[in-house]
């Protein structure tokens, strides 16, 4: 009987010191976490970036499928000053915060724009390059020059774009929003608009500039603008220090002219910025 209590207080005791080593341990992580602000894979030498490879020219596939685009040689630059090597991981844009989350990429970095939730899911680097959000059709009778006429027509745009945030908040998005349609990329944005599901499309000024260089019949914009913007890079809400190494290195390629280089590569003149948020 006697043994038999003992085992019991035993196994009791055993599961106790099980559970306080385990607790220790996470602890210890949690701490090592906090001590180096989270890198991600930059303590292996490695920044996983993701990006949506249909947002020309930020980051696109060229006629031999290779990744190209002014984020691809900002964050290929940035790499070589953090002495890091550098992978480009495509992904889905409405999924780009589970990518962040599940550690599948260290950040977002394709033409990201600054928005309220973004700033609350995300640690952002600084603004590093101006954009606008303008409105764009294909149709010589539509006509936008307030919130207000966007009330007669329908509206295709990128899910989870700051073209859709700019939507919901004009003042009058309510009377509007119904006739909106939501598309994977800018690019079955603009098929959508040119095969006439849409009237319109809400889109970054620095795609919609850039695709209409390529296309036969030209896009014409509309004299109302949704609004200003600006691009920054999204971390995981821990990855501080990655965040501000990034922000370092893109200060010293901004300072050695390489930034100024790459923007007048692919915008024909200097568009690179850099403001806090």
């Amino acid at each position: 009987m006697k043994e038999e209590i003992m085992k019991r207080i035993l196994t009791v005791v055993m599961a106790i010191i099980l559970a306080v080593s385990v607790v220790g341990l996470a602890g210890c992580k949690k701490e090592e976490e906090k001590k180096d602000g989270g890198l991600g894979n930059a303590k292996e030498g490695k920044l996983v970036v993701g990006l949506d490879d249909t947002f020309a020219p930020m980051g696109f596939r060229d006629k031999k499928n290779k990744l190209v685009g002014f984020d691809i040689d900002l964050a290929t630059e940035v790499a070589k000053q953090m002495k890091l090597e550098v992978e480009f991981k495509p992904i889905q844009w409405k999924a780009k915060d589970l990518e962040l989350k599940s550690k599948k990429i260290d950040c977002v970095w394709n033409g990201m724009s600054v928005t309220p939730e973004r700033e609350k899911a995300m640690s952002l680097s600084n603004k590093y390059l101006d954009n606008k959000i303008i409105l764009m059709t294909s149709n010589n009778k539509v006509n936008i020059k307030s919130a207000k006429d966007l009330e007669k027509y329908n509206i295709g745009t990128q899910e989870d774009s700051a073209g859709l945030e700019m939507l919901k908040a004009q003042k009058n998005a309510k009377n509007f929003m119904k006739k909106v349609k939501e598309y994977p990329t800018y690019d079955d944005a603009i098929n959508a608009l040119k095969s006439g599901r849409v009237d319109v499309i809400a889109i970054d000024q620095v795609l919609g500039a850039y695709k209409n260089k390529n296309l036969k019949e030209k896009l014409a914009i509309c004299k109302y603008a949704l609004g200003q913007d600006a691009y920054a890079i999204g971390f995981r809400k821990e990855d501080t220090a990655l965040r501000d190494k990034v922000n370092e290195s893109i200060k010293a390629i901004i300072d050695n002219g390489k930034a100024k280089e790459i923007s007048e590569k692919w915008f024909g003149k200097n568009l690179v910025i850099f403001k806090k948020n």
